[in-house]
């Protein structure tokens, strides 16, 4: 499988975007209108950098929501409402979805938006082919049929409540991508989409400018440009947030707390469903010796810890993937911090400590490499500090910050994933047996059975007595070391209107756009 996307997008790698072209960008307040005057309404995002722009086969892709749409969207609340399709009927008998789209959705380009786009879509995702990590969450529909432009209907094999979640989906325009390598194709350099802003130019590793959809179905945005500025790492981009280069930057605590009470700043400390972990590596040897002592090595994590040294006490403890989320189970197995229960279930996994301090076991040093990438701090942080806890517990656990991620042989990494919709998202495709995003090799024939069980009910009694057993088990049979939810730590410009922090964000702070049409900026 290939997993191109994915390093920028869960690990916010920083890297040179050869396929694209462009030029050198402009610094903010060069820029021009298109009567050659100086434009107004132009807001300026510090931004990591991008690889390219592909809903279809990544995730967690801040800059989809301003390119692209879905049939179905979401609310402030995150609850799936209509998007590029106006209405929709469910037949449970057939499990069979039909959706029925808005008149006069056009593409960026201007040629139409049709039901022919859609099928295009969801079925490229589905190909095995093109490596989607997303294609579990279709991995159930048997046919889609177009039954005219504006209708498309779905058939499952069998019952999916998380289906209209997963239509949500951008969809990508068939008449620029039809033949194309859904991987490697130019068109993830210059994207065409739907959405409330139309890519104007992506100068290379500097910045990528788009301007306002006219035409956009809920209205006309009311900011004229919005620029992702592409800026390295948190420090310069609270740097350039004090200068006035940049607008609005997602920050890391330290540097977000040094914006509180400031004239002409305003501070966003915005809930998430962002966790962190150490992802083990299952296929890796030392896991397949090592797996029983996972449960020691998640009790030696002080978690509480890590998030007052690294997150400034924002944040929460982990202990599994659904706590931002109505069916998570408070009453399974937490792990708290007890290094004499770590030690307990060490010895009694038959290891010994030797002279220097770290457990051996047949004859081997109990100890791994935790492998983190570079461009996140606070990622970093966590990763040497449960690093150094484990050390303390016996167990010799080394940092390393690869250029990039080996995931066939890398031992374990500090992992981020996390979702604010329905309980299937990050579960199902995260944990379920070679699934898409499974990046752990991580099987369990229980997990597998209760989230697939759970995917399958619309009774939420149901519902949660399958993921009850679920995280039950995962507990028992960690997958992950779970250590903190975080906080999203936005700054912003206090002439910026229309941000809405009460909406809970996704994996690293995503959703912050979700109504990005509505918002000003003054100037």
């Amino acid at each position: 499988m290939k997993k191109t996307g994915f390093l920028f997008l869960t690990l916010a790698v920083s890297v040179t975007l050869a396929a694209c072209t462009g030029q050198p960008g402009k610094r903010r307040g060069e820029e021009e209108g298109r009567d050659g005057s100086s434009e107004s309404g132009v807001l300026v995002y510090g931004s990591g950098d991008y690889t390219r722009i592909n809903p279809a086969m990544d995730e967690h892709c801040e800059i989809n929501a301003l390119l692209f749409n879905g049939l179905t969207a979401h609310d402030r609340d995150n609850q799936v409402v209509p998007g590029l399709a106006e209405s929709w009927e469910y037949d449970p008998d057939a499990y069979t979805y039909t959706f029925h789209i808005r008149s006069g959705i056009t593409w960026h380009d201007g040629e139409p938006f049709t039901a022919d786009d859609v099928k295009f879509t969801i079925e490229a995702i589905m190909n095995p082919d093109n490596g989607a990590e997303n294609a579990p969450n279709y991995e159930d529909v048997e046919e889609i049929r177009v039954i005219d432009e504006r209708t498309v209907e779905f058939r499952l094999t069998e019952p999916n409540v998380a289906f209209l979640e997963y239509m949500t989906m951008a969809v990508l325009p068939r008449h620029l991508l039809e033949g194309e390598d859904m991987q490697e194709s130019e068109f993830f350099c210059s994207p065409v989409g739907t959405g409330p802003y139309k890519l104007e130019r992506w100068d290379m590793g500097q910045a990528i400018v788009m301007v306002k959809n006219q035409d956009y179905y809920l209205g006309c945005p009311k900011i004229d440009k919005i620029i992702f500025k592409i800026v390295g790492d948190d420090n310069a981009q609270a740097i350039q947030l004090e200068s006035g280069e940049v607008d609005l930057a997602l920050l890391d605590p330290k540097n977000a707390g040094n914006f509180q009470g400031r004239e002409g700043f305003t501070c966003y400390d915005m809930t998430t469903a962002d966790y962190r972990g150490i992802l083990f590596n299952f296929r890796h040897d030392y896991w397949k010796k090592n797996r029983d002592l996972i449960p020691a090595l998640c009790y030696a994590l002080d978690r509480q810890a890590i998030i007052d040294s690294v997150l400034l006490g924002q944040g929460m403890a982990a202990y599994g993937p659904l706590q931002r989320n109505l069916y998570n189970h408070e009453e399974v197995e937490h792990y708290d911090y007890s290094p004499q229960k770590a030690r307990e279930l060490m010895e009694e996994a038959g290891c010994t400590l030797g002279p220097d301090g770290f457990y051996e076991r047949d004859g081997e040093e109990v100890g791994f490499v935790l492998s983190v990438m570079s461009g996140e701090q606070d990622r970093i942080d966590m990763a040497q500090a449960a690093a150094q806890q484990l050390r303390e517990a016996g167990v010799n656990c080394t940092v390393e910050i690869p250029a990039q991620m080996d995931w066939g042989g890398q031992m374990a990494c500090l992992i981020g994933w996390g979702s604010p919709f329905d309980a299937d998202d990050h579960t199902y495709k995260v944990f379920g047996t070679d699934k898409g995003a499974n990046y752990s090799g991580y099987s369990n024939e229980k997990v597998d059975e209760y989230l697939t069980l759970a995917r399958q009910s619309e009774d939420p009694g149901v519902r949660r007595q399958y993921y009850d057993r679920f995280q039950e088990e995962l507990a028992r049979d960690p997958a992950y070391a779970f250590l903190c939810y975080i906080d999203a730590n936005y700054v912003a410009d206090s002439r910026i209107s229309g941000i809405d922090p009460g909406v809970v964000l996704g994996h690293h702070g995503v959703g912050i756009f979700w109504n990005v049409h509505q918002w000003t900026i003054e100037p």
